[in-house]
């Protein structure tokens, strides 16, 4: 028997379906791209890193003032101006706080603002003074290839854009009488300074993508050897059990073995609650989590009731305080783990402020204000400075050099703004901090 085999067809997409497709497509393409929090000031702010562009910059101007002033003259070459951008790389070298990692929010704003003067600024009016003669087309090309190497892709854009534009505005206002550029000579450039700005982009994009895979791979891996650390934690608990199981035939010794018992089990218990927040930190890049609504009350009293705390004093040192219910929408797992990692951070405060906490020490409140929902931790721990309270929401930046990783806190901050949240911390040295987290009712 023949049968007619018909290839099956489909109708062809709407044209509307196309735009929502492609408009789909750019947001997530802009949400993993242009708005993470991975915006970089500066880009390895190694001390040796910025002491050589501190050093190549107060050098290389009084240099490059040579070349084109007397060896190959230039017009309209400025020594003042030269002598004002050498000092501004000379003020990288003096600055305090400058080559920390992660920098100040002081510094990384110092830094932007010398390098967006030195670059763009600088380049731009330099090349509308000079009528876009060879050298400083050349010249600007570089500029827009050093730049993106030296911060991120978005800021660079923003500051190339910026900078050339002001530079024009100045030009056009105070600028020295310089030969006209012709349409040909312009259409020339902007060609060369396209493809300059282009494969800046290019490359900003590339290294951006590289250094979010890096901290993939080292999340990932902290992940990983924390869910390894489960195996020997299980023979704990197994050791734990039969402990427990063999006391009763040890006489005067079964009440001690039944305490080591006890606290074997504890111990695994807190080690399995550490590694279940380990593993959630590790997660920072890729949230993820159904929103459902989320009674806050419910959501604090829940955690606190299931946190491994080490002792009762520790226990008795938490109060909740319940003002006002409110309920919000969120990833409730991951809300969890805001709530422990706050009532663990506060619990080392006090731990570094005093031996013997008192009830009422870690105060959590529960309550509304202005119309939205408020979650406070208020703690009488070691505290924190200004300059302190500007990074700890910073990946990998933890004010215990001992045992933080420097993930908890930016975890909090990315799962409260995801729930279009957000949370902030006041705090003063030696009189405890106040973290607030504020959220939309609904």
């Amino acid at each position: 028997m023949n049968e007619d085999l018909h290839r099956a067809t489909f109708p062809p997409t709407p044209p509307r379906a196309m735009l929502e497709t492609i408009a789909q497509r750019l947001r997530h393409w802009a949400s993993t791209e242009v708005r993470p929090s991975l915006v970089e000031p500066i880009l390895h702010p190694s001390q040796w890193r910025i002491r050589a562009l501190g050093i190549s910059t107060m050098l290389g101007h009084p240099l490059f003032y040579v070349t084109w002033a007397w060896l190959l003259p230039q017009p309209h070459e400025d020594l003042l101006l030269r002598v004002l951008m050498a000092l501004a790389g000379f003020l990288l070298l003096v600055i305090p706080g400058v080559t920390t990692s992660p920098p100040s929010r002081a510094a990384a704003f110092t830094f932007s603002a010398i390098f967006w003067i030195t670059l763009p600024w600088f380049f731009s009016w330099m090349y509308f003074c000079n009528g876009g003669n060879p050298v400083w087309l050349a010249s600007m090309g570089a500029m827009l290839l050093i730049y993106y190497h030296l911060t991120d892709w978005r800021l660079a854009t923003l500051g190339a854009a910026s900078g050339i534009l002001v530079a024009w505005l100045m030009f056009r206002a105070f600028g020295p009488e310089a030969p006209p550029i012709s349409t040909e000579l312009a259409l020339t450039n902007t060609v060369v300074l396209a493809f300059c700005w282009f494969m800046g982009i290019t490359l900003g994009l590339s290294s951006s993508n590289l250094r979010r895979e890096q901290l993939n791979y080292t999340l990932g891996t902290m992940g990983i050897m924390a869910h390894e650390l489960r195996t020997p934690l299980a023979t704990m608990q197994l050791i734990g059990e039969a402990l427990r199981t063999e006391a009763p035939q040890h006489g005067e010794s079964a009440e001690r073995l039944q305490d080591l018992s006890h606290r074997l089990n504890h111990l695994v218990r807190n080690m399995n609650h550490q590694i279940d927040m380990q593993i959630t930190n590790a997660r920072l890049m890729r949230l993820g989590g159904h929103a459902e609504r989320i009674s806050a009350a419910a959501l604090v009293n829940d955690a606190i009731a299931e946190y491994p705390f080490r002792s009762s004093r520790e226990r008795g040192a938490v109060v909740v305080r319940v003002h006002e219910d409110f309920q919000f929408l969120g990833a409730p797992s991951l809300f969890r783990q805001v709530i422990d990692n706050l009532t663990k951070n506060a619990l080392r405060s006090l731990a570094a402020a005093t031996s013997a906490t008192q009830p009422g020490d870690l105060l959590i409140q529960v309550g509304s204000h202005g119309g939205r929902g408020r979650i406070v931790f208020k703690d009488n721990g070691v505290g924190m400075d200004a300059e302190l309270q500007l990074r700890i929401f910073q990946p990998f930046f933890s004010t215990d050099r001992g045992t933080g990783h420097g993930l908890g806190l930016a975890f909090c901050q990315r799962v409260v703004q995801a729930a279009h949240g957000s949370i902030r911390v006041k705090s003063t040295p030696h009189k405890g901090a106040v973290f607030t987290i504020d959220l939309p009712v609904t």
